[in-house]
């Protein structure tokens, strides 16, 4: 067998995107369906900047492989639209996105905590299968994503400081003492986007034999989960 049918892309589905142009209308058209404060919602607005800068990035030619990476980005968007959808039916979504879904009203969780949780579900989960998602289209392995891959990365890690910024309250003397701060302090992008990786490549080798495959996606998206409830800890 040489794909992984347990966790396919979830074509069909109503948040399946043909590209980055249709990935934008879809997170705006959300936008106008939630409140400003609602959890979900801070994250869609995280997660509709960065692709908005990358579907600049893509017409400007920042990426090389232009293809490669509109896909990637397709396939990705796909998994948390799709999430979206599972739940806005009354579904249960991935275990990575639960938290984020029943937290999302909490009047203690700050943004911030919403937004860190909703990425690290993307990435602790759907990045992984968004790579091998995305071989599986183009005939490629993920050796052959790398390079595009890490030039996302970069640019998910220059956003992520704003992020921060923009969500973080208080002044920076003040969030010392904080716990937010170091709640939020706790967890980093880049190490995620490492894990993702490599739990792509080990997916990939996997590919082969489903029932293990399957476990250790389950196991993924446990993983996530639990650190997704931790970083919607509630600070009142």
């Amino acid at each position: 067998m040489d794909r992984i049918e347990q966790f396919a892309s979830p074509a069909g589905a109503a948040g399946t995107v043909s590209d980055v142009g249709a990935v934008i209308e879809r997170m705006r058209a959300l936008r106008s369906d939630w409140p400003p404060g609602d959890g979900v919602a801070v994250f869609n607005q995280v997660y509709l900047t960065v692709t908005e800068t990358l579907g600049r990035h893509l017409t400007d030619g920042v990426f090389p492989d232009r293809e490669a990476v509109s896909t990637l980005d397709v396939r990705f968007a796909e998994r948390y639209l799709a999430a979206v959808d599972t739940a806005g039916s009354g579904g249960c979504p991935p275990a990575c996105w639960r938290p984020l879904f029943q937290f999302r009203r909490h009047p203690g969780v700050r943004p911030v905590q919403f937004a860190l949780a909703g990425i690290n579900a993307h990435i602790g989960h759907d990045l992984a299968l968004a790579v091998v998602d995305t071989c599986r289209t183009l005939g490629c392995a993920p050796v052959d994503l790398e390079e595009e891959f890490d030039r996302v990365g970069d640019l998910l890690v220059l956003l992520e400081e704003q992020i921060r910024e923009d969500l973080m309250p208080g002044p920076d003397l003040l969030e010392v003492a904080d716990p937010l701060t170091h709640l939020a302090g706790a967890w980093s992008l880049e190490r995620a986007r490492e894990a993702s990786w490599s739990a792509a490549r080990m997916l990939w080798r996997l590919r082969g034999v489903p029932p293990l495959a399957e476990e250790f996606r389950t196991r993924m998206d446990a993983g996530a989960g639990l650190v997704g409830r931790f970083l919607l800890t509630p600070f009142r």
